[in-house]
């Protein structure tokens, strides 16, 4: 290791990083990033910005072009993971890497397991895990298993198993994308404990009113480079969005009074049981109005993923029914309910959304190649499709070479952009949007809601919204419904008497409404 100039508080700089990855995209270009002992630090930007792959680098992932890595005043080399965490250096994911089937003593021993002889030692694990635990005053319990405890206390598990690996400087991308206001603000209350102890952490968010609470500085980033570093106190959410886009963003979703119609989509009684033989769906009964955005409320493994994937055909439900536009689809196959002028945003949108090996206009017709236009005698359209591509790349501002990128080389935003701009192209009489601006910049996120609340408008599409994001939820809902143990625990028909305090209460399962307070969901037209 060499000695560079450094100054004291400066536990770490990366100086010069330059990273191009080998279709020629430049993602980091000539970075230089620095973050004090014992603060938070903030790091922002537009999606494709270059924020993840700089934390790459960092954690061994990628290699650089150039630059240099100083970590308290000496020049370090890492190469992987293993070598990040050895100099300190632990990262949270923004999926949780955790063996679901396990306890919590197990994931938090797992690669380092302690042994007896031969055999592992599960009460030493156990009792590793209480003592780390209660050093840092996280309390969870070591013999619960993972599959079976909430999204925040898996949260609490991932950072103490990097604690547990010594880390100093924590990496934590958008850790609070999962939780509920009390779960987020445990976290922040944990994390800040941890900055008052001397750790360091990096947080990526995209919720610039959390980066405003937690953070002590931020540094914003935008097509590569950095635009600037300052003291949280001395910037506004505007002023940090105007740094991310490079303009004024309208932070507030302008939309009308809804104006329903008839039933769109009706659900009744829907019972649906998962592999793990948990109830996921409990007797669900609820109705979706044309020109009305419903909203679905939830913390993460309460039923929303399944119901979202029995209404698009991914799953078949163990009895219920559900009729779109008045047609039964228990029996129709995706492609089937599709035509019934359905759309769905998956939140895995790389696993149900788009094709990553694939290019943006293979991706963009790939609901409708077999179609008038798209198809002519059993050929493509090439000419038709590529000028259809080209106009809606323009229209939703996608970030990209043109319609022959492969979706691969696109970044997180802009490839949910794709997602969109296909799935909102069709002007679909029923709308499933499930996460549809998880983990992605302002920028973007205000294109997504603004062609949504036009569809409501223009197209009067019946839009069945699932997020994450709850000022999301209460800015875009017309009502909102909550889900809890597979069932539904409060209806909202007017989302401007409540806030996210109160939604946190049925979310957790703190409280539940009267039979009749929910029957109200329910629209007999």
């Amino acid at each position: 290791m060499k000695a560079l100039n450094h100054d004291s508080d400066t536990v770490l700089e990366m100086r010069n990083i330059t990273k191009i990855y080998s279709n020629g995209f430049v993602a980091n270009n000539d970075i230089t990033f620095s973050v004090r002992r014992g603060e938070i630090h903030g790091l922002m930007g537009e999606n494709g910005a270059g924020k993840t792959t700089l934390m790459k680098v960092l954690f061994g992932l990628e290699k650089p072009e150039k630059g240099q890595i100083i970590l308290n005043g000496q020049e370090v080399h890492i190469d992987n993971p293993l070598q990040a965490l050895e100099y300190g250096i632990g990262m949270v994911h923004q999926h949780f890497m955790l063996v679901g089937s396990l306890t919590v003593a197990e994931n938090m021993v797992l690669g380092l397991e302690p042994k007896n002889g031969l055999l592992f030692d599960y009460k030493r694990a156990v009792r590793e895990t209480e003592e780390i635990s209660r050093r840092f005053n996280l309390p969870i319990d070591a013999n619960a298993i993972v599959n079976d405890i909430s999204v925040g206390m898996k949260q609490r598990l991932e950072i103490l198993k990097i604690l547990y690996r010594g880390a100093k400087i924590l990496l934590l991308d958008e850790p609070t994308a999962v939780l509920t206001p009390q779960e987020t603000t445990e976290l922040f209350k944990q994390l800040k404990h941890l900055r008052d102890q001397g750790y360091t952490i990096v947080f990526i968010s995209h919720k610039l009113g959390e980066v405003k609470e937690l953070c002590d500085r931020i540094t914003v980033l935008r097509r590569g480079e950095v635009v600037g570093t300052a003291d949280i106190d001395d910037v506004t959410e505007l002023d940090i969005s105007r740094m991310m886009v490079g303009k004024d963003v309208d932070l507030n979703i302008e939309k009308e009074e809804a104006k329903p119609g008839k039933t769109i989509l009706r659900v009744r009684n829907l019972n649906y049981t998962n592999l793990f033989g948990k109830k996921a769906l409990n007797n669900l009964s609820f109705d979706l109005r044309q020109g009305e955005i419903l909203g679905v409320a939830g913390v993460e493994g309460n039923g929303q993923t399944e119901l979202s994937e029995i209404l698009s055909g991914l799953l078949v439900p163990d009895s219920g029914e559900v009729r779109i536009k008045g047609e039964p689809i228990n029996n129709m196959s995706i492609r089937d309910i599709r035509l019934t002028n359905t759309s769905l945003i998956h939140e895995d949108r790389m696993i149900y959304g788009a094709s990553a090996d694939q290019t943006i206009v293979e991706n963009i017709i790939a609901d409708r190649y077999f179609q008038k236009g798209y198809n002519s005698k059993g050929f493509l359209n090439k000419k038709y499709n590529y000028d259809n591509t080209r106009e809606l790349i323009k229209e939703y501002q996608i970030a990209c070479d043109g319609p022959e990128a492969r979706i691969s080389t696109l970044s997180g935003g802009n490839i949910q952009k794709v997602v969109a701009a296909r799935e909102f192209s069709s002007q679909p009489e029923l709308l499933i949007v499930s996460q549809p601006t998880r983990g992605i910049d302002v920028g973007a996120a205000e294109l997504i809601r603004q062609k949504m609340i036009s569809l409501r408008d223009r197209h009067r599409t019946a839009i069945l919204l699932f997020s994450a994001d709850l000022t999301e939820l209460l800015t875009m809902s017309d009502g909102i419904i909550v889900l809890y143990n597979g069932e539904i625990v409060a209806y909202f028909p007017d989302v401007k008497r409540i806030n996210e305090e109160i939604l946190g209460k049925y979310m957790l399962g703190l409280e539940k409404q009267s039979p009749e307070e929910i029957g109200g969901v329910v629209h007999e037209n």
